[in-house]
């Protein structure tokens, strides 16, 4: 499944356009016996949290370690995306390869993200131990993996995304402006434009 959503962002704004990929990664999702509620789940902090306008490219695919790579490859170098979240196949089952096939296409991993998704769950269910999100970062793109529940995804996406837009200026990417009643984005004061 492929679709393109453009995002108008507001009219003040003082951001540039993103470029943004959403993988939902989930076998019964892909063969259509599931409907995916981690995308729209995703989707949905995008419309509600960015003020910059933005073009997202959703795809979902299998637990296939090759296919999540080449999904990620093609999104990051064919499609110009500056961050792109990954949702589903971080836990410790046999077909969960979401964070093998990150790493194996990453440049750099960042563990400060896996490190502070596990900690944002941890609040919520015991069971957060047993991820192993991670995030990285393919030449000028921002890779990092979410748990599938639309829940723990909110809870998680919410908090962990303050970081991003200052991730992306850092590594040559589109300044990306944020509703701060939905998510204040942190960055340094030389490094704001408001």
């Amino acid at each position: 499944m492929d679709s393109v959503h453009n995002l108008s962002g507001r009219e003040t704004h003082s951001g540039d356009h993103a470029i943004l990929g959403i993988v939902t990664v989930s076998d019964r999702a892909s063969s259509g016996t599931y409907q995916d509620e981690g995308g729209p789940a995703v989707l949905a902090f995008f419309k509600e949290g960015l003020s910059s306008p933005s073009t997202v490219h959703y795809r979902c695919v299998a637990d296939d370690q090759d296919v999540i790579e080449q999904t990620l490859r093609e999104l990051c170098d064919n499609l110009g995306c500056h961050v792109i979240v990954t949702t589903g196949g971080t836990g410790p089952a046999v077909r969960d390869v979401t964070p093998e096939a990150t790493e194996n296409i990453c440049d750099k991993v960042l563990p400060g993200f896996g490190e502070q998704m596990r900690a944002i769950s941890l609040k919520y269910v015991p069971t957060a131990i047993l991820s192993r999100q991670l995030g990285g970062i393919r030449g000028s793109c921002l890779i990092f993996n979410l748990p599938g529940r639309p829940k723990s995804i909110r809870e998680t996406i919410d908090e962990i995304w303050k970081a991003v837009p200052y991730c992306v200026d850092l590594i040559g990417g589109p300044y990306i402006d944020t509703y701060d009643e939905i998510c204040e984005a942190f960055r340094p004061k030389a490094a704001r434009r408001r």
